[in-house]
């Protein structure tokens, strides 16, 4: 690797945590705040719950998956054969 190779891993690594984290707080929070206004029930639950409770546990999912990928994607760039 060369010397600034380190370097580049981990502020692309550093890069990709803090988007993912962004991404946590509003699948988290967005739901919630902004299906409250909806009174819509759903099999006797209010509709903000459903959204809350299945969409954010999709977009954790999706968030994990994504990270993976993304890792694996950036070892593999930064991995070169030993000699």
């Amino acid at each position: 690797m060369a010397a600034s190779a380190p370097v580049d891993y981990w502020r692309r690594t550093r890069r990709l945590t803090a988007w993912l984290l962004l991404a946590w707080g509003v699948v988290g929070f967005a739901p919630v705040f902004f299906a409250r206004e909806l009174s819509v029930e759903v099999f006797g639950w209010p509709l903000a719950f459903w959204l809350a409770s299945q969409g954010a546990l999709l977009g954790f999912c999706a968030i994990v998956v994504v990270y993976a990928w993304r890792m694996n994607r950036l070892e593999r760039e930064f991995n070169e054969p030993r000699s």
